[in-house]
């Protein structure tokens, strides 16, 4: 053999040597494939539950564990969910303000890029250097919303396949060995860093939706039974809670084998797949279709660490009590009168193929009463749950949001979705947490940390380009405002602050002036904002009118409701008259509800009768609340069967956060001059603020399609100005596309509810 040869042979012997090594990396780092060398170690835990409590182990010894957190999602302003653009630095400053909140663990929904696990790495270990508690982690496993909302069942791919492969993804993950690249809706990243003595469990699946556990059962009628080596089904289990017990025996069987390991399991669910069932009234109202039991799915003595019930339950939706308590005024004489009595029977039957528990069966009188005495359907339903179940139950999702758009209310303790100030978010959050923990609860989290600018809402989705909302804060969409933690428009703090001081006003945000008073203007990415100031300006005693021309499509030179005329053809009036009685409205061709929900608010179908484009007209600006009635008013065909809100009307108060008296929902306030306001961007019927679209005409266009503008114009009269009309001027809009400003701020919630823990906490002898 030459020195040549032997020298190929040793160079493509090295290659070889490289491929093997990187294959190996690949397949161990990326696949996941291992080899278990040694079978017959010992398992370990130092998490367990039993029937109603959870226990972490502390110096050899299970104590009872409370879990007390927040939800943490994954978005910042100017970004998606799916861009993980939370950096290391930024989730350190977070871990710091949640654990002096006073919370313990957080939540996550899904595989995250893996700045967060090094920085939660960090942290943890900082605080265990310095004798202090830890935040504890629980983990999620999504599901990609494609799959969940499509023609699949559980068992088909995208459901059950995926959730199993992520599951095992997120254990190596936790535990610092794997490299993932990610796919739709993951993070990615080479995760190296071993956080799983942090973290205490997973929550498996999300919300489901009910149409995918029903054709689950439908279309797997033989899948009724799974017998696994930690997890198995009872002879009463449905096709997809055999399927979650896969799952489940799947999670624990792979961090068993590979990490000898073991955590807390939970699946997730929520009322619409409660394991109960309800009045015909409700059960159709609410669209209550199925139920999933997680009783019927029960550990092994293999698997030694704990099992708990995991429910998001909010006191405002979906209150299937409340719907319970104002169905009772039907007898079923009255509900074969209006569902006929071949409907009925069909309902009562379809009840008897759920296959599942009368709540009524698991409530008292007294259930229903919390510990103010009053009547609430919220601590009832969480009563009812832990009444039924022979495992510890975490409500894994509660929260109120203090979006000024409101789309449900809790009829009962006035904790609604939205039109709530940061102070009621602080007190609502304390309720509902002592409601959760008086009822016997095993922990809970809140929802969420963070504001979401992408977030949607279905009473507002309608109105807004839903392909640009990390762009800009519409505080009409309250599904943005769940957090604890907000984000306020400009890098340091906002252009404007409507509080009564004017001082921030400067010559330059003149739009028009007249010799005894002028209008001002600013915007940024929340609000338009305005500014009138007036020698003679008596707001106790004047009337205020700003009348905005925004579409070149329609509007009138007439407000028949004020009896004033204005240069231009107007779309909008803001009419300040007073602390208590001001508000927009909109010419009745502009009004954007009728556009989309007509059929459930007016008689009339206004694509085929439009209001003319100069109708004189000027209409409330609403917001839709219910779609429906709780049953049919089959005596009155011409009455609208839904339910809405003046959402134009206008608060008085101070909006500067620094302020004694801050009122987060102010629109307006009066300063020694003149008033002060600022309007969400969808009260003016914008579609897209950040490339100033608005709304063209809807029935031009038989719905909302976007149209740019590139400025409106305004003009302003208040007192005695006769019949002259009332001039107008151009205010300039040029946007800011996707570079959006912001800077973080704690809510005054966040300040409540930390006081209440340390005070609780101190009380009980924790701190």
């Amino acid at each position: 053999m030459t020195q040549e040869t032997r020298g190929t042979i040793i160079k493509r012997g090295e290659e070889m040597i490289i491929v093997l090594g990187f294959s190996c990396l690949y397949a161990y780092y990326y696949l996941g494939v291992y080899v278990d060398f040694d079978p017959n170690a010992p398992v370990t835990t130092f998490m367990k539950a039993d029937e109603d409590t959870i226990y972490m182990e502390r110096d050899g010894v299970y104590e009872p564990f409370e879990i007390r957190g927040v939800d943490l999602g994954i978005a910042i302003p100017g970004e998606w969910a799916t861009d993980f653009a939370i950096d290391e630095e930024t989730y350190l400053r977070w871990f710091q303000m949640i654990s002096d909140l006073g919370a313990n663990t957080i939540r996550v929904y899904t595989i995250l890029h893996d700045d967060f696990y090094n920085a939660f790495y960090k942290y943890n270990t900082q605080r265990e250097a310095d004798g202090e508690e830890p935040l504890w982690l629980i983990h999620g496993v999504w599901v990609d919303d494609y799959s969940h909302n499509s023609h699949k069942d559980i068992y088909d791919e995208g459901l059950l396949p995926e959730m199993i492969e992520d599951c095992k993804t997120i254990i190596d993950i936790i535990h610092g060995q794997r490299f993932h690249l990610g796919r739709d809706g993951d993070g990615s990243g080479f995760y190296r860093n071993d956080v799983s003595k942090w973290v205490i469990g997973y929550i498996l699946g999300v919300e489901w939706e009910p149409s995918l556990v029903t054709y689950t059962d439908q279309n797997n009628p033989d899948k009724t039974e799974y017998v696994g080596k930690y997890m198995r089904t009872t002879d009463d289990a449905t096709p997809f809670e055999t399927a979650l017990a896969q799952l489940g025996d799947a999670v624990i069987e792979y961090e068993t084998t590979r990490y000898k390991e073991q955590r807390l399991v939970a699946f997730s669910n929520w009322p619409a797949t409660d394991p109960f069932k309800y009045s015909v009234v409700t059960t159709v109202y609410r669209k209550k279709s199925t139920a999933v039991n997680v009783e019927h799915i029960q550990p092994t003595e293999e698997f030694i660490s704990g099992y708990f019930a995991s429910y998001h339950v909010y006191p405002y939706y979906p209150d299937y009590l409340e719907t319970e308590h104002q169905a009772e005024q039907y007898t079923r004489d009255d509900l074969r009168k209006i569902y006929t009595t071949n409907v009925l029977a069909t309902y009562e039957h379809r009840i008897d193929l759920m296959d599942a528990v009368d709540i009524n069966d698991y409530l008292t009188d007294a259930d229903y009463y919390d510990s103010q005495g009053r009547f609430n359907t919220y601590r009832a339903y969480l009563n009812a749950i832990n009444e039924f179940h022979n495992i510890p139950v975490v409500i894994s999702k509660y929260g109120v949001t203090t979006g000024r758009g409101r789309a449900q209310k809790d009829e009962n303790t006035g904790r609604d979705q939205g039109y709530v100030t940061e102070q009621e978010h602080g007190q609502y959050l304390i309720e509902c947490y002592e409601d959760i923990m008086d009822s016997g609860c095993a922990g809970s989290l809140i929802f969420s940390w963070q504001d979401e600018w992408f977030k949607r809402t279905w009473n507002t989705m309608h109105s807004v380009d839903l392909d640009n909302t990390p762009y800009w804060s519409d505080y009409q969409t309250n599904e943005q405002f769940f957090g604890l933690l907000t984000f306020d428009p400009g890098e340091e703090e906002s252009v404007c602050y409507v509080d009564g001081d004017a001082s921030e006003w400067t010559e330059d945000d003149i739009v028009l002036e007249y010799e005894n008073g002028s209008l001002s203007m600013k915007y940024d990415e929340k609000f338009i904002y305005f500014y009138v100031r007036g020698d003679d300006y008596d707001p106790e005693s004047d009337k205020l009118y700003i009348p905005i021309d925004i579409t070149p499509k329609s509007g009138s030179t007439y407000c028949q409701n004020y009896d004033i005329t204005f240069e231009r053809p107007c779309d909008f009036v803001i009419s300040i008259d007073g602390r208590n009685n001001s508000r927009i409205v909109v010419q009745e061709r502009y009004e954007a509800l009728k556009s989309t929900y007509w059929e459930n608010y007016y008689l009339e179908d206004p694509y085929i009768y439009p209001p003319e484009k100069n109708s004189p007209q000027f209409v409330t600006i609403d917001l839709a609340m219910k779609v429906e009635n709780i049953v049919p008013k089959s005596d009155d065909v011409n009455e609208p069967v839904g339910e809405k809100y003046e959402t134009g009307i206008l608060r008085y108060g101070n909006a500067n956060p620094k302020a004694y008296n801050f009122d987060s929902l102010a629109d307006f306030m009066f300063t020694d001059d003149g008033v002060e306001i600022r309007v969400p961007y969808e009260l003016l019927n914008f579609f897209n603020p950040s490339e100033m679209m608005i709304h063209d005409d809807y029935y031009e266009c038989y719905g909302i399609e976007g149209l740019h503008i590139d400025s409106m114009y305004v003009g302003f009269a208040y007192g005695e100005y006769g019949d002259e009309r009332i001039d107008m001027t151009p205010f300039e809009l040029e946007g800011w596309g996707k570079t959006v400003t912001y800077h973080e701020r704690l809510k005054r919630s966040y300040y409540i509810l930390r006081d209440y823990w340390a005070e609780l906490d101190e009380n009980s002898g924790k701190s």
